[in-house]
């Protein structure tokens, strides 16, 4: 671009100097400030400091370091001391010539859309020099319009005149060499400017005749001879009309001219990359400079990273009051396999996506933030791990990233997901956009897929789409007829005018080969066969179609190969700006970020609006609570459930322990008391007593005591945690936290295991104890006694309770309350009177009736009209017996009171025995023994080991936030989500804006 300039700057002065025009002296103060040093820094007149200032000065304004257009020329002043004699056609002239240069140079394939772009740039620089017309005399315009181009353009100086008129590009080197120590004192930049010293810079004219700006002046001139030829060729076709051999000869010749030009100007399209690729590298050095903080200044973040954080919260956020997301974001949309994936992959310039032979690989949508930087690398934006995008290992591991995330986001009995993928991707002379691919528009669920397959992806599609702001970029499949196309309908459905959509036509080799008549497809790029509008038409080649694993710059060699070739272009049937991907990238980006500058403000003043409406409900419905969102009330409540479970550390021994002893008891009495106490009972002597006694706790001990003991163990510590899970702790206490700690409860007892040995010693330890029939003195016999009196107390009123339940009520409730025996108790009533007087009759009568007792009761209730069944009158008995034999055991236990004297003397000559009374105390001490034992494992393993369960529990919560968001709930938790969310929002929209203001 700056050699571009000398040469217009010096073929301008070239034609002032001309006789053919008006002899005009340009001073050197209007000169261009570039052109200026280029031509004078070797006068000694000139300061060399001011000129490397101004060298300086230029150079930054017309680099692409800054990326800003270049500044208009500001307009001559009419009260400037000196005033050119009527220089204003010379200005004229000069834009024309640039607007020719620009005609003739810059449609070449591959930069038709940078070239147009630069002329618009190119042209802004002229000044405006309207309000000064009436300066200039009327003949003067007259005349001016009366100029032939042609004549003027034939009357410039050749190659070889020109080359000495130019100055002494020996002092242009050392100038060059100047400039790069300016940028640079780094030896690494060296090598970049070598390149352009080398071809552009050579002292002598038979060196600058090879260098750049001799082959830019000789394509100019080949390029002005052809079109001659080519005109004349035109004027003798035409004119030899009635001439049929001269007419086919004419025809030949121009296709050939106009051949030779596309060549000459695809040459001049290669010395154009290899200045863009020499471009591209001084950027990359720069930006190396700056990842590794050269400049010693703070790094801040991207303008497009801090754009893409906030489209990944708004990913996040379900808004309650209308404020959707209308940020702008290139969507791209197309059918199944019509190459979306491969155009963004062209953007990105790395094959990062996996692929599949006809099948569906995008199976949910993959949101890729593209910026510029000085390593091709890629990450995910809950990732720190960066993949190298010029590594095949790192590519592959990258495809193989994404298609796990795809899949685990796939819910079961789905195909795909509506949840976003985040990626970004950085490299060296990347656009700067955001894209999201979404999964292809099918027409017909195959087998395999879910049965709403095609409805999802529609819907998904269609909420990326009707995003007013979205740009929507439609893939269409040239190699196959556009009648099959579904997309464009459905673009056509969400962007009626086309206002924001952009058409892309893939596989455009394919389609030419195909497609017996070409006029198609330029129907295709013109808007004309489908009814879909849009804003620009691209045609593209992703690639060969004969392998996949093809390199990105082979498919862009490619790819500049076929148009260049392809008579598409040559017969007009495409623009040069409508081609290839890279003038697709330029042309997406600039409509992004003019989408993103239009309505980005407008978001922020949205989100505004919304905060105060939410910070308004809040300040009304809870007005003394802190604002606090699902993530912190989880921590308050992770930091009370720890406090809780610490406090089963505290509990003293003695609780443990009586409620340790109270509930195991309660748990084995019925044992005791049917199994063990009882039988033994019916025996006649003291010496079989005692046998039947120590051979069933023998088998007690052996099967159930131990595990039942470490049962109630179990259930005591979960009754206790409980008891100090869900106590109110005063005012303080939240109760939105029940529904957590209940989880968190049921969740650490179901994780909790006993510890798998604590039963085989706990029976030994129960195994000794009971072995044991020493009692010391007689405050434990006493103990002893009190404990089996109030046993049998307590199953003695079980069992009265049973037996009126029996019978039913007595005369005094039925005349009390009005209520009557049911006849089922009063045939238990009738039985068991018969039954009382077997007992009267015989005190010591056995546990069991013999059936002739049965019978006999039978027959009697008979005779009073009551039939009975066999199995009710030997259930009645059964209560009965218990009923007189437990009182009789407490008769007997107030007369041990006094038979420890008897017990010392082991009942020997005694008319008191009291065996009995051992047995209970046998059992409260194993009971007392066990409770002291399970104690000690409690304290000492299982609560520590119920502490470490809760801690992992509350560590599982924290990272599920399905699980929070189920545990924790209320208008409060969701009115606390959506202030930080939108306040995140905010911020984030504002810090962007600023920054956007201050790169323009």
């Amino acid at each position: 671009m700056l050699r571009t300039r000398g040469i217009v700057c010096v073929a301008c002065t070239s034609v002032a100097k001309s006789n053919r025009g008006v002899k005009i002296r340009i001073p050197l103060q209007k000169l261009n400030h570039l052109s200026r040093v280029i031509h004078h820094r070797s006068s000694p007149n000139v300061n060399q400091h001011k000129t490397a200032q101004v060298l300086y000065a230029s150079v930054r304004q017309f680099t692409s370091f800054s990326r800003h257009p270049f500044r208009p020329v500001r307009p001559l002043l009419s009260v400037h001391s000196y005033q050119p004699f009527r220089t204003f056609w010379v200005a004229r002239l000069a834009s024309r010539l640039l607007r020719l240069r620009y005609i003739l140079l810059g449609s070449a394939v591959g930069g038709g859309y940078t070239a147009k772009k630069t002329y618009d740039e190119w042209k802004d620089m002229l000044p405006d020099l309207s309000e000064y017309k009436w300066i200039v005399p009327d003949f003067i315009w007259e005349l001016d319009e009366h100029i032939n181009l042609e004549k003027i353009a034939s009357a410039l100086p050749d190659a070889e005149t020109l080359a000495k008129l130019l100055p002494d590009f020996e002092k242009i080197g050392e100038n060059f060499s100047f400039l790069k120590g300016l940028i640079s004192n780094e030896s690494s930049q060296e090598s970049v400017f070598k390149s352009t010293d080398k071809h552009g810079f050579e002292g002598s004219d038979k060196q600058f005749k090879k260098g750049l700006l001799g082959e830019l002046l000789l394509i100019q001139q080949q390029i002005q001879a052809h079109e001659e030829e080519a005109r004349r060729a035109t004027g003798q076709y035409n004119s030899s009309t009635f001439q049929p051999k001269h007419k086919v000869s004419d025809k030949e010749r121009a296709e050939k001219l106009q051949e030779e030009l596309l060549r000459t100007q695809l040459k001049y399209q290669k010395i154009l990359e290899r200045l863009e690729k020499e471009n591209k590298e001084l950027r990359k050095v720069v930006l190396q400079k700056d990842d590794k903080g050269i400049h010693q200044r703070k790094v801040k973040k991207s303008l497009i990273d801090m754009y893409s954080e906030v489209l990944d919260i708004l990913s996040d956020y379900d808004s309650n009051y209308n404020t959707q997301d209308h940020l702008p974001r290139v969507v791209v949309v197309g059918d199944q396999s019509a190459g979306k994936t491969s155009v963004l992959e062209m953007i990105a310039q790395a094959r990062i996506f996996p692929r599949g032979s006809g099948e569906m690989m995008t199976r949910a949508p993959v949101k890729v933030t593209l910026s510029e930087g000085p390593h091709h690398v890629a990450m995910f934006k809950d990732s720190s791990r960066e993949f190298d995008l010029t590594k095949e290992d790192d590519l592959a591991a990258l495809r193989h990233e994404i298609e796990i995330r795809m899949r685990k986001s796939v819910r079961e009995g789905h195909t795909v997901s509506p949840e976003t993928i985040s990626l970004s991707v950085k490299g060296p002379g990347i656009q700067r956009m955001v894209l999201v691919d979404l999964p292809g528009v099918i027409s017909t669920v195959t087998s395999g897929m879910a049965a709403d397959t095609k409805e999802t992806i529609f819907s998904i599609s269609k909420a990326y789409m009707q995003n007013p702001n979205a740009i929507i970029l439609c893939i269409q499949d040239g190699s196959v007829d556009a009648e099959r196309s579904i997309v464009t309908d459905l673009v056509s459905q969400m962007d009626p005018q086309g206002k924001r959509t952009i058409f892309v036509l893939t596989k455009v080799d394919l389609a030419e080969k195909n497609l017996a008549s070409p006029s198609r497809i330029q129907q295709i790029i013109e808007g004309k066969l489908f009814p879909m509008k849009a804003l620009g038409y691209f045609a593209v080649v992703t690639g060969k179609g004969n392998s996949s694993s093809e390199s990105i710059d082979s498919i862009k060699d490619y790819e500049e190969d076929f148009f260049q070739n392809s008579r598409l272009l040559k017969n007009g049937m495409l623009k040069a700006h409508q081609v290839t991907t890279k003038n697709l990238s330029l042309a997406v980006s600039d409509c992004f970020w003019k989408m993103v500058s239009e309505s980005v403000e407008q978001q922020a003043d949205a989100f505004k609006a919304s905060r105060f409406n939410l910070e308004t409900e809040w300040k009304n419905n809870y007005p003394r609570l802190r604002e606090l969102d699902r993530n912190e009330l989880f921590e308050k409540a992770k930091n009370e459930i720890l406090d809780e479970v610490i406090s089963l550390s505290q509990v003293t021994p003695k609780h443990w322990e009586d409620i340790l002893q109270k509930k195991l008891w309660e748990r084995v009495s019925t044992h005791v008391i049917e199994n063990i106490y009882l039988p033994a009972a019916q025996t006649v002597d003291s010496g079989t007593f005692n046998t039947t006694v120590d051979i069933r706790l023998k088998q007690w001990t052996d099967k159930q005591l131990p595990h039942k003991a470490l049962e109630v163990a179990w259930e005591t510590l979960q009754e206790e945690f409980t008891r100090f899970m869900s106590e109110r702790r005063g005012k303080d206490q939240d109760d939105i936290f029940d529904k957590l700690k209940e989880a968190v409860k049921d969740e650490s007892i179901k994780r909790h295991k006993w510890n798998e040995r604590a039963e085989d010693s706990l029976r030994v330890i129960q195994h000794n104890a009971l072995e044991d029939r020493s009692i010391s003195d007689k405050a434990q016999w006493d103990a002893a006694i009190q404990f089996m009196e109030e046993t049998l107390q307590n199953r003695l009123k079980d069992t009265e309770s049973i037996i009126n339940d029996m019978i039913g009520p007595d005369w005094k409730q039925r005349w009390l309350n009005w209520v009557n025996r049911t006849p089922e108790q009063h045939i238990r009533n009738e039985t068991k009177n018969e039954l009382e007087k077997l007992l009267k009759v015989n005190d010591g009568h056995a546990a069991y009736l013999a059936n002739d007792e049965v019978t006999t009761v039978r027959k009697n209730l008979e005779a009073k009209g009551v039939a009975v069944d066999p199995i009710l009158i030997k259930d009645t008995w059964h209560q009965l017996f218990r009923r007189h034999f437990l009182k009789t055991a407490l008769s007997h236990c107030n007369l041990c009171r006094r038979g420890f004297y008897y017990y010392q003397r082991h009942f020997v000559d005694a008319e008191l025995e009291c065996n009995d009374v051992v047995l209970f105390w046998r059992i409260q001490r194993m009971l007392g023994i066990t409770a002291n034992t399970l104690r000690q494992q409690l304290t000492n393993n299982e609560v520590r080991r119920l502490e470490k369960n809760v801690k992992e529990v509350l560590e599982d919560f924290a990272d599920d936030n399905d699980k929070k968001v189920q545990l924790i709930t209320g208008r409060r938790v969701q009115l606390a989500e959506d202030l930080k969310k939108v306040r995140e929002i905010q911020e984030k929209l504002e810090a962007f804006i600023e920054a956007l203001h201050q790169e323009k």
